[in-house]
């Protein structure tokens, strides 16, 4: 009797100390539901493959990026899930199969690996759902595809329950992944994604969990809230509340914004700052979403090209950027002295095309004012278009006319490349600038502590700026997109029930 108590005893302690150290969940009082973060570390090898996917996934996210619904099928933002570096745990079926997911707020989709799948090499690294395994499934077999950059992942539609901490979702539909493109997911940590965005974006048209957890009852609020752990050296990752908040996870009084455009949490922002200075490209206003699948920051190359250069970036030396200023730099100053749009001087030298709203660059085939027809060089477009943005930044600062095109072709060699980091020294950090977003009316720095990854340690040590740049077209851009470097330092608030985004300083 007693070594059968023993052995009882020391099962249930190393449960607990289980429990403890992965933080996996826990049900409060208040009514709310926490999921514990794990935090991955960085290093080299997810850097490399980063990379890799980047550079192979070439410009199509520029192209594809916010295109839902459309003849050739779903698409969700491409995404570069390398980079994520929170996840937790979640269980499906009966009894529960637990897999490690991103709760990603840049989608609305839950999909996991099944078990039938065969011929993609990454569904072997991860926990794949066994439907025959659970007493809850249910068959459903719409099929499903969701597209990326290198791929798509495809399978079907099943239904079973879906445990999130203590919540249980009844007849959850979620995707089985019978393919999985290439090295994305091959040496990622995570097994799956739970979206959290708004169902607008849902592939599928299906209900996205987080809608059934309210819809059900399952929450005491129609509102969920992310506070991530910045610290390298804690082993707790953060943690997502369900139905709440926790005031201990910020200070003071939290900023909220409306969500201008459902489908992400999308909502206006005012003008960028760096060390103080405006960079003037928001004055009038920006778009911005705030995006837990992502560790990145990202937004027009025009303005982090002017980040880079002040943070001194290692960027592409574009020689079309320069042989525009040369040419053009005088007349394109001369127009926005004249209170010519910015949008409209590359289009008066002739090296865009204006269709009224926006410039139209490369392999576009315009018709110009003599009748004749041609393609216009996109890199000599878009150079024109980033250099009018610096010129203006610059003229409402009353620089001299020679300053300005000296500055314009700084910032040439700052040019980042689309989705990409780019490398700092690492010495010279503490030095750099401030860089402030301005929200509902509020200033909100970041510190290069804040804004720069740290990859490596002692004289191994790499160090790569957390802004990246992409050119999302209009309609749905220019927008910036807030990752963790963002909701790290100030803790975010997915209020859905008044459909609004709040920030706080996070504790």
């Amino acid at each position: 009797m007693g070594t059968r108590f023993q052995s009882f005893l020391l099962v249930f302690l190393i449960s607990c100390l289980i429990l403890i150290s992965t933080a996996s969940c826990e049900r409060k009082h208040d009514g709310t539901v926490r999921i514990g973060l794990k935090k991955r570390k960085l290093d080299r090898a997810n850097r490399l493959a980063s990379q890799l996917f980047l550079k192979n996934r070439g410009s199509l996210a520029t192209k594809e990026y916010f295109r839902l619904n459309d003849a050739t099928g779903d698409i969700v933002p491409l995404k570069n899930y390398l980079d994520a570096q929170y996840y937790g745990e979640i269980a499906i079926g009966t009894p529960p199969q637990k897999f490690t997911v991103i709760f990603d707020t840049g989608s609305s989709n839950l999909w996991i690996p099944s078990t039938k799948c065969y011929l993609s090499v990454s569904c072997y690294f991860h926990t794949k759902y066994k439907a025959s395994e659970s007493s809850t499934y249910k068959k459903n077999g719409k099929p499903a595809s969701i597209r990326y950059g290198t791929g798509a992942i495809s399978g079907y539609f099943s239904d079973d329950d879906v445990k999130v901490g203590e919540i249980v979702v009844n007849e959850q539909e979620f995707i089985e992944a019978t393919t999985e493109p290439g090295i994305t997911f091959l040496v990622a940590k995570f097994d799956g994604i739970l979206g959290l965005g708004f169902k607008e974006i849902s592939v599928g048209n299906t209900t996205p969990v987080w809608y059934n957890m309210v819809e059900k009852g399952l929450v005491k609020e129609p509102i969920f809230s992310f506070w991530l752990n910045r610290n390298p050296n804690d082993a707790e990752g953060g943690e997502i509340v369900f139905g709440g908040v926790d005031p201990k996870h910020f200070k003071g009084e939290h900023t909220y914004v409306p969500v201008t455009h459902k489908g992400y949490w999308q909502f206006d922002m005012g003008d960028l700052q760096i060390a103080g200075k405006p960079t003037g490209y928001c004055a009038k206003g920006c778009s911005a979403i705030a995006d837990s699948g992502t560790s990145l920051l990202t937004g027009p190359s025009s303005v982090i090209t002017m980040i880079n250069h002040a943070i001194g970036a290692e960027g592409v030396v574009s020689h079309e950027c320069k042989a525009v200023i040369g040419q053009y730099g005088k007349t394109m100053l001369n127009s926005l002295l004249a209170q010519e749009d910015p949008k409209r001087v590359c289009s008066q030298i002739g090296v865009c095309a204006f269709d009224g709203t926006e410039s139209v660059s490369m392999n576009i085939k315009t018709v110009v004012d003599d009748g004749a027809s041609g393609i216009l060089n996109e890199a000599m477009c878009s150079a024109c278009e980033m250099a009018a943005v610096w010129m203006q930044s610059e003229l409402s600062q009353n620089e001299t006319q020679e300053r300005i095109l000296t500055y314009a072709a700084e910032l040439c060699d700052h040019i980042p490349t689309q989705n990409q980091q780019s490398a700092v020294d690492c010495e010279k950090v503490s030095s750099m600038p401030i860089v402030t977003f301005s929200i509902g009316g509020k200033n909100f720095d970041l510190s290069p502590q804040e804004y720069i990854f740290k990859i490596g340690d002692g004289v191994e040590t790499q160090c790569t700026s957390g802004f990246t740049a992409m050119d999302i077209p209009p309609p749905r851009g220019p927008l910036w997109i807030l990752g963790d470097i963002f909701m790290g330092p100030y803790h975010t608030v997915f209020d859905y029930g008044k459909a609004r985004v709040g920030f706080a300083k996070a504790a």
